[in-house]
């Protein structure tokens, strides 16, 4: 049997473990998901130890348990360590999607449910490719599995456990399968994410919420206050305002600009698919450019006083904004934090009291494509999908791929199969079908090709 013909052989089992995992409302945000991320943790346990690994763990943390598994072949032979995780967003609005999130479905050749793409979807790749590799007698390597359930809400517990593990994690790459690939047409590996800082801005008027036609006017209202703050942080060139936030951006090379430049984008279609007019960025740099290796600020969200039904004449005593940054290579969250926060307090009007709150965050990475599990994906990637995949950076952060290499010192290749139509953290999140299973193969040949010949 073949790689191409065991996947084939196998498919329905490979869906319905993966449904069984969806079917796990596994939401790390909410805390009455606690005995959901418990339920999952087991779940993947058991499924790593189906799949072939000879020993996996539940290690419970402050937050929520991280799997560990491993199958040891050889002391002599190179170690993988894939990550992965098993926590998902949560799915409202619930109203917009077609279909139950967590009653994952089959239909226009797709797997629609919450985490069918990030990252459960894309985990079983990993776990299904390892099982493959393994059925079919090309694991040469070592491979252990690391799986947190902390990813969406900053991987709170997940540094401390590598910390602590130093010894067991001990690889020479880690694999992780959380990015996604240009396009359905372009498979492409990324060699590059942006870091993240994130904040919670509250802005404090009156002692009360008052009526608005007895004090409109004459107090200022901190939702307008809010509004004005935030809109003043960006500029009509689409540059961020804090004072000092570009010293430590590096600007991008005119080689790599030029790479960029040949990687194949529709903007037509692009804007069709999220359905705007126009797009909005930082003069001087292609869309490709701006979301990828240049920092960008958004208001995630923003609430306070009457939002329920009808009206009510309410000048609010409070407002409130959720905000976050992307960041490129170089530029310390820690740095850009206080940057934030230190702006916020310096443009406070008298008429209000303005708190911020540090949240999550995380620093930039980039992956060298001359490292040999690096070819080996590369050539894995063209094998499964029929081309050389590109080198790309990409626009999204997944911050502990950066503390992997502080903490354990080891460089992570990022072997991503999602879509930017797969709606991850979106309603009707959902993957292509047939981009499961050519992942799982991908994988497969990438143990192959990792392994040492004898």
């Amino acid at each position: 049997m073949s790689v191409k013909s065991y996947i084939e052989t196998n498919k329905g089992r490979f869906l319905e473990e993966l449904f069984g995992l969806m079917r796990i409302p596994s939401i790390s945000a909410l805390e009455e998901h606690k005995p959901d991320m418990l339920a999952c943790a087991q779940r993947l346990a058991n499924l790593l130890m189906a799949s072939g690994a000879t020993g996996a763990r539940i290690t419970p943390t402050a937050g929520n348990p991280i799997v560990y598994a491993e199958r040891l072949i050889s002391a002599e032979a190179p170690t993988v360590l894939v990550y992965g995780h098993y926590d998902v967003m949560p799915a409202e609005p619930l109203e917009l999607w077609n279909t139950d999130p967590f009653e994952p479905t089959i239909h226009d050749g797709r797997i629609w449910g919450r985490g069918a793409d990030d990252d459960k979807g894309q985990g079983m790749t990993q776990i299904k490719g390892f099982e493959t590799a393994l059925a079919e007698g090309i694991l040469g390597c070592n491979v252990k599995f690391l799986f947190e359930g902390e990813e969406e809400i900053g991987s709170t517990n997940l540094e401390a456990y590598c910390e602590a593990n130093k010894d067991l994690l001990k690889a020479d790459v880690i694999l992780v399968s959380d990015t996604s690939m240009v396009s359905k047409e372009v498979p492409s590996l990324t060699t590059g994410l942006r870091g993240l800082a994130y904040w919670e801005v509250e802005v404090t008027g009156p002692n009360r919420d008052l009526h608005s036609g007895h004090f409109g006017g004459a107090v200022a209202n901190p939702i307008n206050v809010m509004c004005q703050l935030l809109a003043s942080l960006v500029d009509s060139n689409g540059r961020i305002t804090i004072p000092g936030f570009y010293d430590d951006v590096e600007e991008v090379s005119p080689e790599e600009r030029e790479m960029i430049a040949r990687i194949p984008f529709d903007e037509a279609k692009y804007k069709a698919a999220i359905g705007v007019d126009a797009l909005f960025g930082e003069k001087g740099y292609s869309t490709l450019e701006r979301n990828s290796c240049r920092p960008s600020f958004d208001i995630c969200g923003i609430w306070g006083g009457y939002t329920g039904e009808g009206s009510k004449t309410v000048l609010p005593s409070k407002a409130y904004a959720k905000v976050s940054t992307r960041l490129v290579p170089h530029q310390d969250h820690g740095k850009i934090s206080r940057l934030f926060e230190k702006h916020m307090r310096r443009v406070a009007p008298p008429y209000v009291k303005v708190k911020v709150t540090p949240s999550h965050g995380g620093q930039g990475y980039v992956c060298p494509i001359d490292m040999p599990a690096y070819k080996a994906a590369e050539e894995a990637m063209r094998i499964a999908f029929g081309q050389r995949p590109l080198a790309v950076r990409r626009g999204g952060s997944i911050p502990i791929i950066a503390a992997f290499e502080r903490i354990l010192g080891i460089k992570s290749v990022l072997m991503g199969f999602g879509l930017e139509q797969n709606a991850i953290h979106s309603p009707n999140e959902s993957c292509e079908l047939d981009y499961f299973f050519k992942g799982i193969e991908a994988v497969a040949e990438f143990y192959h090709l990792y392994s040492p010949k004898p």
